[in-house]
């Protein structure tokens, strides 16, 4: 059994990191059996300067791309590739554009929450956003993120409520920019390679099955 080690940067207000998230799982389904990989998610914010309460979104996106007609143009072509790994889109649904900060906190939290459980926050904060238009920057929804995934939500209150591990996430963003992470999202394998954007899964498969050949099995 050979190990790889995987940590994926990402925003969950990142239309691509959603896509980006369901190439990787393709990508793995198509992996050998005795190739494993551990995944971790590391938090990166498209836009830090957003107000906790978050922006209206139309707003938003009129600021960002110069109008609302520019930025549904280039939603649709994302549109169009959620279509391809069967992410429905439902951008028009969303009325608010949030700090990820909070929510970043909480994938933190969920890493040591049980297997499977950081994977479950995340995907599950792509849904609540992307499919559903949740606003995600909100504590009440991270709050019922927790308890769908698993997590104690009585410790995931208290923690949101104070500002425990604010500083390291944004620690965490700032050395991935050291890094020379500029887009999400970006997947770091085994702390030597970087594969930069949603790539397809064969990009992404063919990289993991080289490191794996270079790798020693691990022990058992």
């Amino acid at each position: 059994m050979t190990r790889i080690a995987i940590d994926i940067v990402s925003d969950v207000m990142c239309p691509w990191c959603y896509i980006g998230k369901k190439r990787f799982e393709r990508a793995l389904e198509t992996l050998d059996p005795d190739i494993e990989v551990d995944v971790t998610w590391r938090p990166f914010q498209l836009d830090p300067t957003l107000p906790p309460e978050g922006k209206d979104r139309d707003t938003y996106l009129a600021e960002k791309f110069g109008g609302i007609e520019r930025a549904r143009q280039l939603y649709g072509n994302i549109e169009q590739a959620g279509q391809g790994v069967g992410i429905p889109f439902r951008f028009d649904s969303i009325a608010v554009s949030p700090n990820t900060l909070d929510a970043h906190r909480l994938i933190r939290w969920a890493q040591t929450a049980g297997d499977g459980v950081q994977d479950r926050v995340v995907e599950r904060l792509f849904e609540l956003y992307f499919l559903e238009g949740a606003n995600i920057g909100d504590h009440a929804v991270l709050i019922e993120v927790a308890r769908k995934c698993g997590m104690d939500t009585a410790i995931v209150e208290t923690l949101l409520a104070s500002d425990s591990d604010r500083e390291a996430v944004t620690r965490e963003i700032v050395l991935a920019q050291q890094m020379g992470v500029t887009g999400v999202p970006c997947f770091i394998l085994q702390n030597k390679y970087a594969i930069m954007g949603a790539q397809d899964p064969k990009t992404i498969a063919d990289a993991i099955r080289q490191l794996a050949a270079e790798a020693e099995p691990a022990a058992g």
